[in-house]
């Protein structure tokens, strides 16, 4: 039966100074944060944790802060993709020695693959690790797609024990959804559609929004746990504004301006991130006060 958290799991960004640099207290602050306000596991170093823009030195800092400032309270799964297979193996190798609970492994990127491929991108580090891989569908991301015949195969792996489900593709994860056993389990990898993909039979979802209303995420992952979809729902739609106004600039920018509107001092982004347009911050800080986030 697989380790991995069933609830809530952020997706949690990454804090700057305003130099620039990663601001290690508040990364320690927000993570205490989370765990008072029942998160139930915490994913760093993803597309949310500006990854593709931190050196590998940095991901090493980041990772050792996280596990230490956690210890053992909280699970901590680690983004350790890349589109080259050496290098996910080699940051996977180290991220389980320095005490990871878990890795986060995205599909290859820009140089995409064929089925075969796919499958050995996958394999190549389930067969070193000891520690749970969820792997991470995002085509919209990464332009290619983990294909339904390529997962049948590799959700048998023993190492490999869920996907992040990213697709917003329905039939997608339907599909997927026969795969699920007590081995391999699916998170919904999208806040809009959390209901649906739980009453497909997932295990939760890794949120963006959980880093605004991590209480309210765990709710509505925990309701639909227990059978009561009536409430789940809800807060599901409850929410559907604030969700899209936390994807309507690219991810993560609108979540940090909402964390910093809130007074978290999270700092800005790394290019190619950029300020978000006056209009959009606008339309944020109104679904902000009107949730009664911020006075």
């Amino acid at each position: 039966m697989t380790n991995l958290p069933k609830g809530s799991i952020v997706a949690l960004i990454t804090p700057f100074h305003e130099d620039g640099t990663i601001n290690f207290e508040k990364l320690k602050e927000l993570i205490e944060w989370h765990i008072v306000n029942k998160t139930d596991g915490i994913l760093i170093l993803g597309t949310t944790g500006e990854s593709p823009t931190l050196t590998h030195e940095e991901d090493d800092d980041v990772v050792a802060c996280a596990i230490e400032c956690a210890n053992h309270r909280i699970p901590i799964i680690v983004g350790a993709g890349s589109n080259s297979t050496q290098t996910q193996l080699e940051k996977s190798l180290k991220y389980e020695k320095m005490g990871a609970d878990g890795l986060l492994l995205i599909s290859p990127y820009y140089n995409k693959a064929n089925d075969e491929g796919m499958i050995r991108h996958f394999t190549t580090v389930a067969d070193q690790v000891h520690i749970p891989i969820i792997l991470y569908n995002i085509p919209g991301r990464t332009g290619c797609t983990i294909s339904l015949n390529a997962l049948k195969q590799l959700s048998k792996h023993p190492m490999i024990q869920g996907i992040k489900e990213a697709s917003g593709d329905i039939s997608y994860a339907t599909n997927a959804a026969t795969l699920l056993n007590d081995d391999f389990v699916m998170y919904s990898g999208n806040d809009d559609i959390i209901v649906p993909m739980m009453a497909l039979g997932s295990s939760g979802v890794i949120s963006v929004l959980a880093d605004v209303l991590p209480k309210t995420t765990h709710d509505i992952v925990f309701n639909c746990l227990n059978g009561n979809y009536k409430t789940a729902q809800q807060l599901q739609l409850d929410n559907l504004d604030l969700i899209h106004d936390l994807f309507m600039e690219v991810n993560p920018i609108p979540v940090k301006e909402a964390l910093n509107m809130m007074g978290f001092h999270v700092g800005k982004y790394r290019l190619p991130l950029y300020e978000m347009s006056e209009d959009h911050k606008a339309k944020l800080e109104a679904t902000l006060k009107a949730r009664g986030l911020i006075a």
